[in-house]
């Protein structure tokens, strides 16, 4: 997703649009954003009074854990030639829970670590 527009921007549209200086379409047509940015942050200001964006939603919640990268790093220490399926199946085996190789691969990337990949 980009980066939110200025403040500068979305407070001179308002202001125009506040003057009636043209329609929503006109508007975004003038200050070369799109129309439904117009559209949105005209209702939001007459929703809220702000035109300030909205804050970022944040991400995904990390499915391991501090003591699932711990027990990574200890499968990885104790079996450093170990496929990234069975350090998958090691984890699910001790923590109870099942990850992708995907996610297993960045846990060992995130330890500092590096696995065989393939046998």
């Amino acid at each position: 997703m980009p980066a939110p527009l200025s403040m500068d921007l979305r407070q001179r549209v308002i202001a125009a649009y506040q003057a009636k200086e043209g329609s929503q379409r006109q508007l975004a047509k003038r200050f070369k954003v799109s129309l439904s940015f117009v559209r949105d942050i005209t209702r939001r200001y007459r929703q809220t009074g702000t035109v300030e964006p909205k804050p970022h939603g944040g991400g995904a919640v990390a499915k391991l854990g501090q003591s699932q990268l711990l027990i990574v790093k200890a499968l990885v220490e104790a079996q450093p030639d170990a496929l990234l399926e069975e350090l998958c199946a090691g984890l699910a085996q001790n923590s109870g829970i099942n990850v992708s190789v995907s996610t297993m691969q960045r846990a060992v990337e995130r330890q500092g670590l590096s696995v065989k990949k393939k046998p």
